[in-house]
């Protein structure tokens, strides 16, 4: 009797939580996609400007051919940014998947508010999830004349937001993860960076490393017309449609503080950043690019709005179809790599036709993503018998790698970049993981240049023994990690670096599906 009454009482309560938590989710708010916007595009008529001139002379000079430059250091992306909004006379079109009210986030805003202040016209598009910047600072940009700032695809802020998220998943896990910043429709910059301090060198405790590429002439133009896609799809909303309201005293508030970080940030990282020898020069003289022909390849907003069909998937498409072209070597540099067992006969079809393939990937200790690495984990073994070569980032390479005697104690690998047959350079956005293949949206330019094909190559082969280790299977078909650490040779048989914490939280997260990874 006992037991029945309660067997009863469980399924009397589960049945009120369950009614409860559908009630919850009934009522949460969400956003209209028609909310009413005007469409804008790109300015055409940039040609007369100081960008324009130039670019236009040196395009001229080299046959048509776009010019590029591959930018590994944080500081000189920092200044390429910084260059191009202090040049910019029209425009500023700005895409990225988050930004932090960190130094590198304020004095992004700031400049681009002083750019506004000229007459300059900015656009700039966030993807809402993971961007930390408050609404406030958001608005403050926004009411500028000359600013336009839009979230993508944002989760109502009335109510609670995470039930807000939570009920509308589907649409919600869709995310836009293009990163693109254009000045005068004549200079760009695309890669793997957002805009927050780790990506810039400027955090003290890890640092990431990145990988961006600066292009201009015409190269320009077409990442103008993926940003206007974008900019126009019915996910990317004017912030009026947040319906949230603040007082003047609020945002001049915020204004004060954002004023205070950027004066407090101007005399080092600022003014280091605008005394960049390298970069000035670039932008002045164009003298140190890498002409090329390219092709500039993105996602369509549609991929985010449907469940995915093979054909729609354009970015990770096209990467493959160059991948399967290649005659000798492929490098593959990812963050997060979850091939799934499509990806592991993928790549063992492009070792069998007698491609070299080497992949660069983060370690359990360098990753900021654990359960990403749960996901990879239990594909090492069949990667290695399917014949790739493949390595992961020691999370305390940084010194080494930069150069520098005052780099953070950690390093994280964000590189998004693939070097094929050491023709062919793709830096972008995308990871090989199934959330950027098949839920995130994607932008990245394919370059075809020799040269600046085989210096990335050669950089990279250069430092892989000092600053990765070497994943492979020992006589027992255990996994072992080989390196190199102040010029002796080591073999590890656990994951390097790492704490049984973060060991067990690893083991954990195996409970995450690989299609939300």
């Amino acid at each position: 009797m006992i037991a029945s009454f309660r067997k009863q009482h469980c399924s009397s309560m589960k049945s009120t939580l369950h009614l409860l938590l559908l009630g919850l989710l009934s009522a949460c708010a969400t956003l209209p996609e028609d909310y009413p916007k005007e469409e804008s595009f790109a300015v055409p008529a940039t040609a007369e400007t100081r960008l324009g001139l130039s670019a236009t002379a040196w395009v001229r000079s080299h046959d048509g051919r776009s010019g590029f430059f591959p930018m590994q250091s944080g500081s000189d992306a920092l200044a390429a940014r910084l260059r191009m909004i202090e040049r910019a006379e029209v425009s500023l079109d700005a895409q990225y998947f988050l930004m932090k009210p960190d130094i590198a986030g304020h004095i992004f805003c700031q400049e681009l508010l002083l750019a506004a202040d000229r007459g300059v016209r900015v656009r700039f598009l966030l993807d809402d999830i993971f961007t930390e910047v408050s609404d406030e600072e958001l608005f403050i940009l926004d009411a500028h004349e000359n600013i336009e700032v839009r979230l993508y695809n944002p989760i109502a802020k009335k109510g609670f937001y995470y039930l807000n998220f939570l009920g509308d998943f589907k649409r919600a896990n869709r995310r836009m993860h293009n990163k693109s910043f254009t000045a005068d429709n004549q200079l760009t910059i695309v890669g793997g960076r957002n805009i927050a301090n780790e990506y810039f060198d400027l955090n003290i405790n890890t640092e990431f490393e990145d990988f961006d590429v600066l292009g201009v002439g015409k190269v320009a133009t077409d990442v103008s017309a993926t940003f206007d896609l974008f900019w126009n799809s019915r996910r990317s909303l004017p912030l009026e449609a947040l319906d949230v309201e603040f007082t003047e005293a609020q945002l001049d508030k915020v204004r004060k503080q954002m004023k205070e970080e950027f004066d407090e940030a101007y005399a080092s990282e600022f003014a280091g950043a605008m005394e960049n020898k390298i970069i000035r020069e670039l932008i002045d003289t164009r003298d140190q690019l890498f002409p090329a022909a390219w092709e500039v390849v993105t996602d369509d907003p549609k991929k985010l709005k449907t469940d995915v069909a093979v054909e729609q998937r354009q970015h990770f498409n096209r990467l493959a179809e160059l991948v399967v072209g290649a005659q000798e070597e492929v490098i593959v540099i990812t963050p997060y790599l979850v091939p799934l067992k499509s990806g592991i006969e993928f790549w063992r079809g492009v070792v069998d036709q007698g491609t070299r393939v080497v992949m660069l990937t983060n370690s359990l200790a360098s990753t900021n993503h654990i359960p990403v690495h749960s996901g990879y984990a239990k594909y090492r073994k069949p990667l290695l018998k399917a014949g790739v070569e493949l390595y992961e980032a020691r999370v305390d390479a940084v010194e080494h790698l930069a150069e520098r005697t005052d780099a953070p104690d950690n390093k994280t690998l964000h590189t998004k970049l693939f070097i094929i047959d050491r023709n062919q350079v793709f830096a972008g956005s995308l990871n090989l993981d199934p959330r950027s293949i098949n839920l995130n949206a994607e932008l990245g330019v394919n370059i075809m240049s020799e040269e600046l094909g085989t210096e990335l190559a050669d950089d990279f082969f250069e430092q892989l023994d000092e600053t990765a280790y070497r994943v492979t299977l020992n006589d027992r078909g255990k996994l072992q990690w080989e390196g190199t650490i102040n010029g002796a040779k080591v073999i590890k048989t656990t994951e390097p670096s790492s704490s049984r914490w973060r060991r067990f939280k690893a083991w954990f997260f195996r409970i995450v599906p690989d299609s939300q990874l």
